[in-house]
Order: structure tokens, then sequence, then C-alpha cells
């Protein structure tokens, strides 16, 4: 049976290699799959039917346009398979351009390869066909790809600039009291303000920058120093207590380590604001601290709705939103999940989830007690000044 995009199950209207083709299809995705998780590094944890995707129906338009009998020219004669299949690897995977050509070029070669073994002898048009049906195949779909990529860059920019309005909209409100005031504490008690919302402002760039660094296949910058991991964890509890009630349950072994203390922090907060944001209403958001092996263990758990798998993944990719983090929060401009990863694995180690209906969803950094070895970080001695550090 065919599988082809125009609905044509008959095999009548094919070739003699066209049918053999059709019936050699799933030893050539067989083929394909384990090659392309050897090899392709965003592949090796996609689930199968988000790996295969699309690609047999594109299979089955090849077999169709090997056939001179057949009326289509090529696997992408008027169809969009090929786009569709790039854009649901922008949407849905952690590629990039080159997996995604990759992938393509390893599916030129389990054909070929296949059929080879199989004693298919295929003449020069038969050839030249299923080449230029891959190639055109590669274009399309690296164009949907750019497309889809373009949109979240876009939407990305879009919600940034939303996100910094409202501080930015604040310090200047602040501002302006300033200069219209003669009462010097509440003149105090606005620059407090103003100086709030200025360092809420840098603190949102220094995440982009750094995710963006991170993302370019950089470490992020650490300034690494030793402190205990669960009193920094107790003090984010107790800003959260303040703006959000005490909902918030604390369950810490005492862990010193070496790690960078600000970027922790603004990690922590984001997950700790994760929770508050898509956690069910007054439950409680527990957060655990501990180690084992010579690792820091620490996670933050809530109730409600959970993540669905296929979303998982790309919750923790730039400029990517879950269709969950959509829904509850349009404006928000995805960068939270995807910083919290760069600080875990600048660090050495690396973050996970768990998620269920059942058992609610809890988010975990795993890393060495030790971040100094890591990513070339600058190592403060614990006293020292900042203008005295030592490379490792």
């Amino acid at each position: 049976m065919s599988f082809a995009t125009d609905q044509q199950a008959g095999s009548e209207h094919l070739s003699a290699n066209a049918q053999r083709m059709l019936g050699l299809r799933g030893a050539v995705f067989a083929t394909w799959e384990a090659r392309v998780r050897e090899r392709v590094a965003q592949a090796r944890n996609v689930q199968h039917p988000i790996l295969i995707d699309t690609l047999p129906v594109f299979y089955d338009n090849i077999v169709q346009s090997i056939s001179p009998d057949y009326p289509r020219t090529s696997a992408v004669d008027g169809t969009t398979v090929a786009a569709e299949h790039g854009g649901e690897r922008a949407r849905i995977t952690s590629y990039d351009h080159n997996a995604l050509i990759e992938e393509y070029q390893i599916f030129r070669w389990a054909i070929f390869d296949v059929l080879h073994r199989e004693q298919v002898v295929l003449d020069h048009r038969e050839v030249h066909t299923i080449h230029s049906s891959i190639d055109s195949g590669i274009q399309e779909a690296v164009e949907a790809f750019s497309l889809v990529h373009s949109g979240f860059r876009e939407r990305f920019a879009a919600a940034l600039t939303h996100d910094m309005r409202g501080p930015l909209g604040a310090t200047v409100s602040a501002l302006e009291l300033i200069l219209r005031s003669d009462d010097p504490d509440q003149i105090k008690k606005v620059a407090a303000r103003a100086l709030a919302n200025t360092r809420r402002m840098s603190s949102m760039v220094d995440e982009l920058l750094d995710t963006m660094a991170f993302h370019s296949g950089e470490s992020i910058p650490l300034t690494i120093t030793t402190f205990p991991m669960d009193e920094l964890v107790a003090e984010v509890l107790a800003d959260a207590r303040t703006a959000h009630g005490s909902r918030f349950e604390l369950h810490a072994h005492p862990v010193d380590g070496w790690w960078d203390r600000q970027v922790f922090r603004r990690a922590l907060e984001n997950l700790v604001s994760n929770a508050v944001k898509y956690g069910a209403p007054a439950t409680p958001i527990s957060v655990k601290v501990d180690r084992l092996h010579e690792r820091l263990l620490v996670s933050v758990h809530n109730d409600g709705p959970p993540i669905p798998p296929h979303e998982q993944e790309c919750i923790f990719q730039m400029y990517r939103r879950a269709e969950l983090a959509q829904r509850g929060d349009p404006q928000g401009w995805g960068i939270g999940l995807p910083y919290v990863r760069a600080v875990a694995e600048s660090h050495g180690g690396s973050i996970g989830l768990d998620s269920n209906s059942d058992r609610g969803t809890t988010f975990f950094i795993n890393i060495p007690i030790d971040g100094r070895p890591h990513a070339g970080s600058r190592t403060l001695v614990a006293g020292q000044a900042p203008g005295a550090t030592t490379i490792d």
C-alpha cells in the first residue's frame, strides 16, 4: 500500500522498480533510523513517531516519481510534504539546519544502500529522479524550517518588548515623581522602586545575553565562589513568600560547594516563578536540596496540569513556548527554562523534568558539588575582592 500524498493506494501504475522500492520501505527506514540516531545528536532522544515524521509519505512520493507512466515528476511535485517536515522539525525538535540537512543525506544513502543490498538495479533516469527529489526536499524543508524559526524570533522580540515595558514604564514614572517632589522621604522610597525595576531589567538582559551565548556553543561565564546552597535556596524562598504567600516548603540538607551564586540565584528564581505560574493555585510548592556522590540535587515541585511528553524537550529550547505556557502566559518571553538549562550545563550538570497528572511536575538540577573545573570559569577565594580573581 502506498502512503503518497495523492492517496493513491494501488500500485498498478508503478514500474517494477517502484513496486520493489515500495516493498522495501520498512527496511529503508530501519536503516535510516539507526544511522540518524547514531550520527545526529539532536535525533538520539526523539520519540520514534516524531523522528519518522512525514518521511515515509515523502518516500512513497519518490516511488511514484521514478515510474515513467505515473503523473509525478518528483517527490515534491505539487505537494508541501517536505516543507511540512521542515516545519515540524523546527516546532517540535531541537534540530538546527545542519541536523535537518544531514538526516536527508542519510535518507538518500539509506535508500541506495538498501536497494543495492536487495539487488535492485536502477537506470540513470531513476537515480537522477531520486537525487533530484531529495535535493528539492532538502531545499523546501530548510526554507520552512527557517520561516518557523523566524516566526519564533519575531514573537520572542515582541514578548521581550512587552516584558521590558512594565519595569521601564514604572522606572520612568518614578523618576518623574522624583523630579516633582520636595519630600526627601518620598524621594527615597520612589528612588528605591526605580532602582528595583532597573535591576529587574538588567537581570532580564543578563539572562538573555547568557542564554544566547550558551545556544551559540559557549558556556555562561561563571564567577565561582564557595557558599551553602541550602542558604541560597532559603533566601530565594523567603522572597517568594513575600510576593506569593506561605505556600513554599523547603526540605534542605546542608550542602556547601563551588558555584556561581548570582547566576544560580536567577536560575532558582526562574524555577520557583515557573512553579507559581503554572502550578495549581494555592497548592504547596516544595523545594528540596540534597547531595549524592559529590553532586548537588535541587528540585522544585508543584501540583497542577502536567507537561505533555511531546513538549518536555521543547520548553528548554530558546525562542520556544510549550502550549501550556502559551495558554498560561501568552506574553511571556520564554527565556526562563532555557536559561536554567544553560546555568546547569555550564556548571557541568543538567536540568531534568518529571511531569505526570498523578505525580505533579518536578524540575531538578543535578550538578557537581565543585563547579570550578568547568567552562574556564573565574574562581574567587572566599573573602577575596572581585578584582583579585584566579583562573582555573
